[in-house]
């Protein structure tokens, strides 16, 4: 092969591994909104990969983000999920950033009365 089309083949080899490259969303929970009351629909509508990461941006100490699991989220008790440390499920900062894992994951507020009106989110991460 011709050293003109050995640096073709590899070019077009480049390319092929530099369009299989995707790149990490960040999506504000809630929009402009954030993490608040009435936020449970946000999800609807968007496609989220595993990697991309959630904001969740709420006043410091009036809220705070706790990963449940599925059963947890229906009926908004504020357990948090399984198999994971307390320190990775709750988050208080009020700019807490999630990376999403490939498959389903729930957040709600833990702070009583909050889940139930609406503050909590399904996500899945292809």
């Amino acid at each position: 092969m011709g050293d003109g089309r050995r640096s073709s083949a590899m070019i077009g080899v480049m390319l092929l591994l530099c369009m299989s490259v995707t790149y990490a969303l960040r999506y504000k929970v809630g929009d402009s909104r954030g993490w608040s009351f009435n936020v449970s629909n946000w999800p609807y509508g968007k496609t989220f990969m595993a990697g991309d990461v959630l904001e969740f941006n709420y006043m410091f100490g009036m809220h705070n983000v706790m990963e449940v699991d599925k059963s947890f989220f229906e009926l908004c008790i504020p357990i948090p999920k399984i198999g994971s440390e307390f320190g990775d499920t709750v988050h208080w900062s009020g700019n807490d950033q999630i990376q999403l894992r490939s498959g389903q994951s729930y957040f709600i507020c833990s702070f009583l009365g909050h889940c139930q009106r609406g503050m909590k989110i399904a996500v899945n991460a292809v």
